[in-house]
């Protein structure tokens, strides 16, 4: 079995590497760039994963009581919480601009789709509304 102190070392990077990861994510959403977000989703829940393994492996680890313990592994944990904290306060604010960009998105596809709509009805004989896409854009003469 590992020893205990590997085991946070390796907690520790995944923490610290998660933090980074959910930077890169709030850099993506607020310039938009659709395919970083979404390789940066994979990789947040790839370490996500990581994170919540090892911390299975030290809750199993037999000397577990030590952690709060031992004053070379205590000052460990504090600062992969403190770590973890931040990262889920990040987390809730990326997941918040993503939405926001997600009902910008929306509202100007919206628009848009109304505004194609306007400019291309026209009215048939009977009276009836009809859209053309190419109202008015095809005349030769």
């Amino acid at each position: 079995m590992a020893s205990l102190i590997s085991l946070l070392d390796f907690q520790l990077q995944n923490a610290q590497g998660l933090s980074d990861i959910l930077e890169k994510e709030k850099l993506a959403i607020a310039t938009r760039v659709a395919k970083d977000i979404e390789k940066l989703a994979t990789e947040k829940l790839s370490l996500i994963n990581k994170l919540q393994q090892t911390d299975e492996r030290i809750g199993q680890h037999p000397d577990v009581e030590s952690l709060t313990s031992d004053p070379e592994l205590s000052p460990l944990v504090d600062k992969i919480r403190v770590i973890i904290g931040d990262c889920q306060q990040a987390n809730i604010i990326n997941g918040e601009a993503l939405q926001r960009a997600q009902m910008s998105f929306n509202k100007l596809n919206n628009l848009m789709q109304q505004s194609q709509g306007k400019l291309g009805m026209t009215y048939t004989a009977d009276g009836q509304t009809k859209n053309v896409t190419t109202l008015g854009t095809n005349i030769k003469a």
